[in-house]
């Protein structure tokens, strides 16, 4: 059976012909009969400068455990993380989105040099869980992923709080709006510990939709990071791989047209980061997949918006455990035809056979996840928008409850840090359309988060009076009226780099249209008058991203010509 479970190692052949290798297996403590087992990477992403990722090392030793229960060789490697907690607002911030590819190259890197048989992957922060799976489908060999889990909420003076309590302080605090008592309090009690930030932001987006498609264990995306199923989920990794090598399922085999469908409908049914929509068109990518911004227009047309989590909502994922969790919601979809349940899983059975063991929403009992008929929106929350400001696409997050459509006068803020100190000094007035620009994959670069920004619009009052677009993209944590992703970026050349203070410009949701109102021909004098600014890195990391990035509409990919 062992040598039948190896599929892809070269271990065997490398006793005849490669004896260093051999030597350096048993220099590294395996024994003879060691040399004969599958070999499974375990990629851990921990490091002790996140809370996110803080302990996913001690995570990876749990799951070797289940690997060498199960009569295979696991191998502990790393790769790298960014916090996006700490990054966003900074120059750091450059990083997250890139750090995505490295991940994403680093595993794949490691796996296909050792040959190992499989890879499981430890993952917490946003960019850990799509690049991570970016790789799976690359290597095509057995592959899980384990999520770290969730943060536990803090609690300051009788309210719950998390890392975007902290952003929406400093707008209170612009506003005279808290006591520097308060302020600090606020700080110094928004994360209590290990795990990513707890509510539906983009690790708890991305760690459920891919649990949705099939590459996690259920429930690994509900357990917080200290609940004690997160270990035992550690422990039964082992089995599962056992049994994906047994079976030779691979993620091709489960990364498909409708496993992505079910990955989508559930971030639009739990009102999910817009960020899922920049991973899954490269995790499409990478398993050699189409998926277009207009497919995900599709499934959020026909998935009702129906939980009430934050960062719109009340709530947070370690509520939504305490309901049954994303399998009982799945369960829900597909008892609905949401769902499509005949997609394979990691644990080597179909979705509709792990969902007959999920739990039943109750909804007498429980108002964090509401019935089809009654939602929160009758459609989903993130919407695709074109017009003559994003020619090519852009991504809006639209819960309804700031309404469907804007108009105002554009305020131009050629960075982030530019709205906090017009924030800070009362420029940002009611009525008005900030655009951020020269935030995108390129001209950022790397496409950074305006999670700062936006909570402090929010933590200012200003919420829902005035709206934000940026070529940049936003934190599952931003809420308000706001659209990001706008292609062409103002770094090509796009139309939101010819806005100028004063412009109208109008966010209609219903149409989907985001409307510059100049005549084409001043659009045009613009654009003849546009001159490209010089790139801010040229070497480097940033700089080779700048040179290989595709555009937000196609992923931001780095892997292809």
């Amino acid at each position: 059976m062992a040598t039948e479970l190896n599929k892809f190692s070269k271990t065997l052949t490398q006793e005849v012909t490669n004896p260093a290798a051999q030597a350096m297996l048993y220099g590294i403590g395996l024994k003879e009969e060691d040399l004969a087992k599958p070999q499974i990477g375990i990629a851990s992403t921990g490091y002790e400068g996140n809370p996110c990722n803080m302990h996913l090392n001690g995570l990876s030793v749990y799951v070797k455990q289940g690997v060498t229960a199960n009569d295979m060789v696991g191998l502990i490697f790393n790769t790298i993380g960014v916090s996006d907690g700490m990054t966003n607002g900074n120059d750091g911030m450059r990083y997250s989105l890139p750090s995505r590819d490295i991940i994403a190259d680093s595993i794949e890197t490691v796996v296909s040099a050792q040959w190992y048989d499989g890879v499981i992957a430890v993952v917490g922060c946003d960019k850990n869980m799509p690049g991570a799976v970016m790789a799976m489908a690359r290597l095509d060999r057995p592959a899980i992923m384990v999520y770290g889990g969730t943060i536990r909420s803090g609690h300051y003076k009788g309210q719950k709080l998390d890392i975007v309590s902290a952003f929406e302080a400093l707008g209170k605090k612009f506003a005279n709006n808290i006591s520097d008592e308060d302020f600090k309090g606020v700080i110094q009690n928004s994360i209590p510990g290990q795990g990513a930030c707890g509510g539906m932001y983009t690790a708890n987006t991305m760690a459920a939709s891919i649990e949705a498609m099939g590459l996690s264990l259920p429930f690994s995306s509900s357990y917080p990071a200290t609940h004690e199923g997160k270990q035992e989920e550690c422990k039964k990794i082992g089995t599962a791989m056992k049994k994906l090598l047994e079976l030779n399922i691979t993620p091709k085999d489960i990364i498909t047209k409708k496993s992505l469908e079910n990955a989508l409908t559930l971030v639009m049914a739990l009102g999910g980061s817009t960020n899922a929509a920049l991973h899954f068109l490269a995790i499409a990518r990478s398993a050699g997949l189409s998926l277009t911004l207009d497919d995900i227009q599709e499934i959020s047309d026909r998935t009702p918006f129906i939980a009430d989590l934050k960062p719109s909502g009340k709530y947070y994922m370690e509520d939504l455990l305490g309901i049954g969790g994303v399998p009982a919601v799945m369960k829900y979809l597909y008892s609905k035809g949401l769902i499509h349940g005949d997609c394979v899983t990691v644990t080597g059975r179909t979705l509709a056979e792990d969902l007959a063991e999920a739990p039943d929403l109750n909804f007498e009992t429980q108002k964090i996840v509401f019935p089809l008929e009654e939602p929160m929106k009758s459609s989903g929350h993130i919407q695709v928008m074109y017009g003559n400001l994003a020619p090519t696409g852009a991504v809006a997050k639209i819960t309804g409850k700031e309404g469907m459509t804007f108009s105002g006068e554009a305020k131009i803020c050629e960075h982030e840090s530019e709205i906090i100190s017009a924030l800070a000094n009362g420029e940002i007035k009611p009525g008005h359309v900030v655009v951020i620009r020269n935030s995108g994959p390129k001209g950022g670069p790397g496409m950074s988060e305006m999670l700062k920004p936006t909570s402090a619009v929010i933590g200012a009052g200003l919420g829902d009076k005035i709206a934000l677009i940026t070529d940049g993209r936003f934190s599952g944590g931003t809420h308000g009226f706001v659209v990001g992703h706008i292609t062409p970026e103002a770094f090509d050349g796009g139309p939101i780099a010819l806005v100028k203070d004063g412009d109208r410009i109008s966010i209609d949701a219903n149409t989907r249209q985001l409307t510059l109102h100049i005549t084409d021909e001043e659009m045009a004098s613009r654009k003849a008058a546009w001159v490209q600014p010089a790139p801010r890195f040229t070497k480097g990391m940033l700089g080779r991203y700048i040179r290989t990035v595709k555009s937000a509409s196609e992923g931001c990919v780095t892997d292809e010509a």
